[in-house]
């Protein structure tokens, strides 16, 4: 037998056992799995969870953050009045931008029946909506299916 051959059969029996061990790893990781779901039992898992609670609340940051609720209240403040400013100058924007569509469709209607385009009391464009609830109301009541 040569040297060669040798190192052949060295190397495909280490393979054979390299196989041997894998499928026992996986077959270890399977029953310690099963047996890690039989473990947690619902007391041992409310017990858990009444030890980590305590913990939780003896922990330090806990303690600073009770401490600096004062900062924790004045970030709520300032961050619920950037939001109502925020709303507020949309609202406004909002409006102004429906009074603006109301006057040029008054002024459509007028260069319309001055031109004689339009028969008198007859418009082509829809009349100005006050808000814009009602606007999307008209919207959907108006499709018929």
């Amino acid at each position: 037998m040569s040297r060669f051959e040798r190192l052949q059969r060295r190397v495909h029996k280490r393979e054979h056992l390299l196989e041997g061990r894998y499928e026992q790893a996986l077959e270890r990781k399977a029953l310690l799995k099963a047996r890690w779901h039989e473990a947690w039992t619902p007391g041992r898992i409310v017990i858990a969870g009444l030890v980590s609670g305590f913990l939780m609340g003896r922990a330090e940051p806990v303690k600073i953050a009770a401490k600096s609720s004062n900062l924790m209240q004045i970030i709520t403040m300032l961050s619920g009045l950037f939001a109502g400013s925020s709303a507020q100058n949309a609202a406004d924007q909002a409006g102004r931008a429906a009074g603006e569509a109301g006057h040029a469709a008054d002024n459509a209607e007028a260069v319309a029946e001055a031109s004689g385009a339009v028969a008198p009391g007859l418009t082509t464009v829809a009349p100005p909506r006050t808000t814009a609830h009602s606007a999307r109301n008209d919207r959907t009541e108006s499709i018929e299916p």
